[in-house]
């Protein structure tokens, strides 16, 4: 039996931070309701896999789940989310404090109806503060931790394409989450679990930051190249680009050896650790370039595998779902019966295996509202009841 069998989720995330929280929830057993407006909320649409249809966050973020439309800001709407939360164990919202108020969702508004309910909120900034009331993406805690500049180069700060900001935020949700529901096996105190993009950015990019306080460094973007090893960085090859990282001392010889003037590294005092060599990578640098440009990306990832070297060929995104890894480990799951979808969507199923209690993608994404009916019979609606709201436009 899957480790949160019997659990049941609220989720009214938007995006990526909250709804993915409650995603991996739901990979691990737990049934989740998505709670959305009528006509479906912004993420659903977002890089959209056929005319018209839902897009690839939504793929993302929503297998597993059951689909509930209606308006929470409505007298009736609020009756059914009274109700939902009265079943419920968890309850995830990603919005800002004062909105978590008017709608009710605040955690002092959910615990009068079930006192053991766990609220998981996920807010750009916190509950305090000056920047409370601000909203935010994933760009905006890139940008405000530092990693843009880093990631960039002076004058040009880049951010990453991967919204590490958001999926960090929504596993460190998702882990507090699970230690409010062993304190409430132990307890029965249900709590709020809060979890921020500006927290979570800064915990990400951290070791750069303690440098900067005690140092005072004021390190600038190098791009590719790692400042605090080498070498360490993305070189062009024949036929596109590898990237090659290397720390420590035993994979400095071994890049040494490789590289076939093995005495030349070896003894130069400037390179006897990865902070010098950070420093003074200029000559090592030239040297990979100069090795990787004789030789076609799969040939300079042989031998740097057989020489025991971290290496990957920057992939292409189809060179990524293809690669032979992916399909050895099952970390892909075939999405394909999904109405109007034209061909299979390739979804990255639960990035953890649990070697007893499994977890993971089971069922496609839910079409909008197509649990409605369901789950208000469930809670105790009549038939006429739920077609009354449906008519009047609250579901």
């Amino acid at each position: 039996m899957s480790v949160l069998h019997g659990i049941r989720v609220l989720d009214f995330g938007r995006y990526v931070a909250g709804p993915y929280c409650a995603t991996l929830l739901g990979y691990l057993g737990a049934e989740v309701i998505r709670v959305e407006k009528r006509d479906g909320g912004e993420d659903r649409y977002i890089a959209p896999l056929f005319d018209g249809g839902e897009g690839g966050v939504f793929f993302q973020t929503a297998c597993n789940k059951k689909s509930v439309t209606l308006d929470p800001a409505s007298a009736a709407g609020r009756e059914i989310v009274r109700r939902l939360v009265a079943t419920a164990d968890i309850v995830v919202v990603n919005l800002p404090p004062a909105a978590l108020t008017s709608l009710g969702l605040d955690y002092e508004s959910l615990r009068a109806i079930k006192p053991d309910v766990i609220l998981a909120t996920q807010t750009a900034f916190g509950d305090s503060g000056p920047y409370r009331d601000r909203g935010g993406f994933d760009g905006i805690g890139q940008a405000m931790s530092g990693a843009m500049a880093m990631t960039g180069t002076p004058g040009h700060p880049v951010k990453a394409a991967a919204p590490y900001v958001d999926f960090s935020t929504a596993v460190l949700s998702a882990f507090g989450t699970l230690a409010a529901l062993i304190h409430r096996m132990r307890t029965g105190e249900g709590q709020q679990v809060q979890t921020t993009l500006q927290g979570t950015a800064l915990s990400v990019f951290a070791s750069h930051l303690i440098e900067q306080s005690v140092t005072q460094r004021n390190r600038v973007g190098t791009g590719n190249r790692v400042q605090t090893s080498a070498p360490s960085d993305v070189f062009a090859t024949r036929d596109g680009h590898v990237l090659i990282h290397v720390v420590g001392n035993g994979l400095f010889r071994r890049w040494a050896r490789l590289m076939g003037d093995e005495r030349r590294w070896l003894d130069e005092p400037r390179y006897q650790s990865d902070a010098s060599r950070g420093e003074h990578s200029e000559a090592i640098i030239a040297r990979m370039r100069d090795w990787c440009a004789l030789r076609t990306s799969a040939e300079a990832t042989r031998e740097l595998e057989a020489a025991g070297l971290p290496a990957s060929a920057v992939n292409t995104l189809q060179q990524a779902l293809d690669d032979p890894q992916v399909a050895a480990m099952q970390f892909i799951k075939l999405v394909s019966d999904y109405p109007g979808l034209p061909r299979p969507a390739h979804v990255p199923d639960f990035p953890v295996h649990l070697s007893v209690s499994g977890g993971g993608i089971e069922r496609r994404p839910p079409t909008l509202g197509e649990h409605t009916d369901e789950i208000l019979g469930a809670l105790g609606f009549a038939p006429s009841e739920i077609a009354e709201l449906r008519a009047s436009g609250i579901i």
